[in-house]
């Protein structure tokens, strides 16, 4: 089963999204969100220039009048779910935790790949769409570049009292570059999927931890 966005009905809040009408019933609410949930899903395996609103709203059963009543357009509902995501991710940053100060790191970097690998496989399509999409509109993946920055800005202070004591600029910089590694790796197989481990994989998962740990390790000796 996929993973879908973690959004309620029950919550008129977890819908205040850029472009999408505010409704304060109910039934309107699991309307809007029947339609992001399952649009998030169809791009998993088409662009969003294959993404048909009447597909879409078929798929939902409601009326492609009903999709424009909640969304301008389809450019203002790509921009929901890429906010969607972008909330989703801030939440994510925002749990991490370090279980104890006497954590070291070959349990901390399994904890932050595993977190940066869930969110991506959970957004993985709008993920994909933006970065195909950034070609003709370079501001549609400023937010994940944020997010990317964010990600590296609650990690450091995780990461960097288990490298031990000293240096402190050298290793945040090889925080932030075993990040960008990281994060590299996964948009190449979000976007191209070249083989050999897919985003699915859970040697992908493995392996990356293992490559930010050793990168650590290497530059704390």
């Amino acid at each position: 089963m996929q993973a879908r966005p973690r959004l309620s009905s029950d919550e008129p809040g977890s819908l205040d999204l850029p472009g999408v009408a505010p409704s304060r019933q109910k039934r309107s609410r699991e309307m809007t969100l029947a339609l992001l949930r399952t649009g998030a899903d169809m791009l998993r395996t088409r662009s969003l220039a294959e993404l048909s609103i009447e597909t879409l709203c078929t798929e939902v059963g409601v009326t492609v009048g009903a999709f424009y009543s909640r969304f301008a357009s389809k450019e203002a509902y790509f921009n929901a779910l890429m906010a969607l995501a972008a909330r989703d991710g801030e939440q994510r940053l925002g749990e991490i935790r370090r279980p104890s100060p006497a954590t070291n790191l070959d349990k901390l970097c399994p904890i932050i790949v595993s977190g940066i690998v869930a969110w991506m496989r959970r957004h993985e399509g709008v993920l994909r769409a933006a970065l195909q999409h950034d070609d003709t509109r370079p501001d549609k993946w400023t937010p994940f570049k944020a997010l990317a920055k964010a990600t590296t800005e609650r990690a450091t202070p995780l990461l960097l009292p288990a490298m031990g004591k000293g240096h402190a600029a050298a290793r945040t910089r090889a925080i932030a570059f075993g990040l960008q590694v990281v994060l590299g790796t996964l948009v190449n197989a979000i976007l191209n999927d070249p083989g050999p481990l897919s985003l699915r994989s859970k040697e992908m998962e493995t392996r990356l931890a293992d490559c930010l740990l050793l990168l650590l390790q290497a530059e704390a000796a």
